[in-house]
C-alpha cells in the first residue's frame, strides 16, 4: 500500500529480484523464432503470446492499479493479458492468431509497466506485493519452458546440452522412522509465502520405505515393456478413460523408433537416458507404482524424507540449512536436461534420501488441498482457492528449470492427474 517506502536495503533486494526474474523470462523468449510467438504448443494453454503480456498484465493489476490505484494505460490489454487457463472439463481453447495484437505494441506496453511498477517499488511499504510479483514471474519461466520444450525444434535457436554419462545405478529403499512432518509455515509478516503455505501443522508419520532415487526411465521402461500401458487393473477408472481415449502408450517425453527409444529435449532427440529420472503424469506415476505394488508419497511422507532427521529436528532442505548452490541438486535453469537420479550426492536428505529438490517434480498421492486456517490472498483471490477441487495433486520439490528463490521447504505446487506436459517425476513408497 503506498506510505513509507520499504527500508532501502529491501528496497534494493526487491528491485534486484525483480530484474533478475524480467531478464530470465526476456532470455527465455529469445530462444524462440518470431512465428513460434502464436503458435499453442499445448492445446489447453493459451498461445505463447498470452505469456509475453501476461506477466505485465499480472504486475499492473496486482500493483500499479490495485494497490496505487493509477490509472490504465491500455485498459484492454490488461484485460486480454490477466488470467491463464487450466480446463478441468476437457474444453479446448478455439481463438486463432489473428484474435491477438501485435508483438511490438504488447512489447511496448510491457516497458510502460515495467516503469511504473519500479516506480512503485520506491513509494510502497508492503513488499509483500512484490514478492509476489516476483515468483509469479519466475513459476511462468518455468511454464515458459516447458510450453517451448513442445515447439518444432524449428522454432527455436539451438542451445549446447550437457548430457553427461553414469553408471548403473544401485536401486533401494531408504527406511525412514516414525515421526513428525512440519507442513506449512506460520502466517508471519517477516515470512513471505503463497497462501496455500500457510498454516502451520504438524503430522505424525508412520515408519515407511521410500526409493532412494527417483524411478528412472530404465526402470519405467520394465513397466512400459510388460504391457503396463494394456492393463487395466493398474489405472484408475479416470486413468483408464483417459488412457483408452486418448491413445497413449508410453511417456511424453519419450520418442519410438524402430525398436529403439529416443527422448526429446528441449532441442533435439536424444537416445533414451536410462539413468535420468522418468518425466509423466500423476495417472501414469500411479500405475507404475500399483504395477510395483507399492504407492505414491503422501505430502507429509515426502516431508518427513526430504527434511526430517533421525533426531527429530527439520531441516530448511534435504541437504541441511545452507542455502541452495549447484552441488547440491539440478535446479535453477543451469541445465535444459535432466541429470542421473544419484548426481547429487551432497544434496541426499538426512535419511539418504537423494535428488529430492531439483532434477524434477515429484507426484504426492496428495490432492491439493488447504491447511488448516486457510486465508485466501485478498489481492489474488483464486490463486490458490480455484485448484481446492479434488482434480490436482501436490508435487514437491523442483524441476531443473526450477528458480532457487521457490526452493523454500513450504512450496507446494500442483496440477491435474492427466497433465503429461512438465518435468515431473516421481519415487515409490512402501508403508
Amino acid at each position: 500500500m503506498p506510505g513509507t517506502a520499504v527500508d532501502e536495503r529491501l528496497r534494493w533486494v526487491l528491485l534486484s529480484h525483480l530484474r533478475n526474474a524480467r531478464i530470465l523470462t526476456d532470455d527465455l523468449f529469445q530462444l524462440i523464432r518470431p512465428e513460434a510467438l502464436y503458435q499453442r504448443p499445448i492445446a489447453e494453454r493459451h498461445r505463447i503470446v498470452f505469456y509475453l503480456g501476461h506477466m505485465e498484465a499480472f504486475d499492473w493489476n496486482l500493483i500499479c492499479a490495485g494497490s496505487f490505484g493509477m490509472d490504465s494505460q491500455h485498459k484492454e490489454f490488461d484485460r486480454l493479458f490477466a488470467f491463464g487457463i487450466d480446463p478441468t472439463n476437457g474444453d479446448i481453447p478455439a481463438d486463432q492468431p489473428h484474435d491477438w495484437p501485435g508483438e511490438r505494441e504488447i512489447r511496448e506496453y510491457n516497458q510502460r509497466v515495467r516503469e511504473a511498477v519500479d516506480r512503485c517499488l520506491n513509494r510502497s511499504s508492503d513488499d509483500r506485493m512484490f514478492w509476489v510479483a516476483i515468483e509469479h514471474r519466475l513459476m511462468h519461466a518455468e511454464t515458459l519452458a516447458y510450453m517451448f520444450h513442445w515447439l518444432p525444434f524449428t522454432l527455436k535457436h539451438t542451445q549446447p546440452l550437457s548430457v553427461g554419462g553414469a553408471g548403473p545405478i544401485a536401486y533401494r529403499q531408504a527406511d525412514v522412522p516414525s515421526g513428525v512432518s512440519t507442513l506449512g509455515i506460520v502466517n508471519d509478516a517477516s515470512t513471505f509465502g503463497w497462501d496455500n503455505e500457510f498454516g502451520a501443522h504438524q503430522v505424525q508419520v508412520p515408519a515407511f520405505s521410500i526409493d532412494v532415487y527417483k524411478v528412472t526411465n530404465a526402470q519405467y521402461l520394465d513397466f512400459v515393456r510388460a504391457g503396463g500401458y494394456t492393463e487395466r487393473s493398474f489405472w484408475s477408472t479416470t486413468a483408464w478413460e483417459w488412457i483408452t481415449s486418448s491413445g497413449v502408450k508410453h511417456p511424453k517425453f519419450w520418442k519410438p523408433v524402430g525398436d529403439d527409444w529416443f527422448c526429446r529435449t528441449m532441442f533435439t532427440d536424444i537416445p533414451l537416458q536410462p539413468y535420468w529420472p522418468v518425466y509423466v503424469s500423476h495417472a501414469e506415476a500411479e500405475a507404475y507404482a500399483r504395477w510395483k505394488r507399492k504407492s505414491l508419497p503422501t505430502e507429509a511422507q515426502f516431508h518427513r524424507a526430504a527434511f526430517g532427521t533421525p533426531d527429530g529436528s527439520e531441516r530448511l532442505y534435504p541437504w541441511g540449512n545452507a542455502r541452495p548452490k549447484r552441488r547440491y541438486g539440478n535446479f535453477g535453469f543451469y541445465r535444459w536436461v535432466p541429470t542421473a537420479v544419484d548426481a547429487y550426492p551432497e544434496g541426499n536428505s538426512a535419511f539418504g534420501v537423494a535428488g529430492l529438490t531439483g532434477n524434477g517434480w515429484e507426484w504426492t498421492a496428495s490432492p491439493f488441498a488447504p491447511f488448516p486456517g486457510f486465508e485466501a490472498f485478498p489481492f489474488y483471490p483464486g490463486y490458490s482457492a480455484n485448484f481446492f477441487d479434488g482434480k490436482h495433486y501436490v508435487l514437491k520439490g523442483a524441476s531443473p528449470l526450477t528458480a532457487s528463490l521457490l526452493l523454500r521447504r513450504s512450496f507446494r505446487n500442483w496440477f491435474q492427474p492427466f497433465y503429461p506436459n512438465i518435468y515431473a517425476g516421481f519415487r515409490c513408497v512402501e508403508n
